[in-house]
């Protein structure tokens, strides 16, 4: 049986969505792949309908360098409600629990906040997308279930107190992926005693992006009038998804060794890890190649000819 083509044009970028509250990840990449009529396209990182903010989303060629992004470390604020307890540990669940909330001073909470900076451990909460024997935590959590999670090593590089308004707690935080900001919220609660649910979220930053880059669905949609070459405008190229990583420019003889799976001599490549690779005078970008102990370099992700 023959595969069916994708439909859509062929686009290849990344776009930057400032996600509006209210929508799922996904939702928000459809409405954006329809405005593009792109053939493919991917998110990187889910946020829940709860939170908004920078959403990078890779088109095309740049879905093969989207896992770099998943793992990147991010940047959100966050604000925890005191005092209650959910289901969730957000505002979208039941509420479990309600407590009074003490007159707490700044210097007490930043204290408390204190305790979880560096590395440290997180259940993750049953409302998620883990998944255990096949299936997401989150279906399990709506049939009433709960079952044991193994926690989760995390670093919180940053966790600052942004302000402190009666139940209401603002935080910067910086943090490693895989982090979950709701449990957080009510692990805070708790050491605090009264309990906590995260009320808001917005993300402002992920890996080498910042929400001050990042376009909001209704400017995409006032671009989509204009036309297609307006939107394609909007995007980045695909190695914007590595940021500033070592870029090595291959002669197109020594990059065509590259592109038959071979590993290359490359002049001032680093002594180790993973590279940028441009071909040519143009610096055409070709992919990513990882420095061996001999100091060769050999292809790890590259983007097709037509790329």
């Amino acid at each position: 049986m023959a595969r069916r083509r994708p439909q859509g044009r062929p686009v290849n970028g990344i776009l930057l969505l400032d996600k509006p509250v209210g929508l799922t990840s996904n939702a928000a990449l459809q409405q954006v792949k329809r405005l593009f009529k792109a053939a493919k396209a991917g998110h990187t990182g889910n946020l829940d309908p709860l939170a908004s903010g920078l959403l990078p989303l890779c088109f095309g060629e740049a879905t093969k360098f989207s896992a770099f992004l998943l793992d990147s470390d991010k940047h959100y604020i966050g604000t925890c409600k005191l005092g209650v307890t959910t289901t969730s540990a957000d505002a979208e669940g039941e509420v479990l629990e309600r407590k009074p909330v003490g007159h707490y001073g700044r210097a007490e909470v930043e204290t408390v906040l204190a305790g979880f900076v560096g590395d440290i451990e997180q259940i993750p909460p049953m409302h998620s997308a883990i998944k255990v024997n096949g299936q997401p935590l989150y279906k399990l959590a709506h049939q009433g279930k709960e079952i044991a999670r193994e926690p989760r090593r995390i670093t919180l590089y940053a966790l600052e107190l942004v302000s402190l308004d009666g139940d209401e707690l603002v935080l910067d935080v910086r943090c490693s992926k895989g982090t979950y900001v709701r449990t957080l919220a009510e692990d805070i609660g708790r050491q605090l005693g009264c309990g906590a649910h995260l009320s808001a979220l917005r993300r402002s930053g992920a890996g080498p992006f910042s929400i001050e880059q990042a376009v909001a669905l209704n400017e995409l949609e006032r671009l989509a009038e204009s036309g297609l070459a307006a939107l394609d405008q909007a995007l980045l190229p695909v190695e914007a998804a590595l940021g500033d990583w070592p870029q090595l420019v291959l002669t197109d003889n020594t990059a065509y060794y590259l592109r038959q799976g071979q590993a290359v001599q490359i002049p001032q490549a680093p002594t180790s890890g993973l590279v940028r690779l441009f071909v040519g005078d143009q610096h055409r970008f070709i992919g990513v190649g990882r420095v061996l102990a001999d100091g060769r370099v050999a292809p790890q992700r590259l983007v097709s000819h037509a790329g």
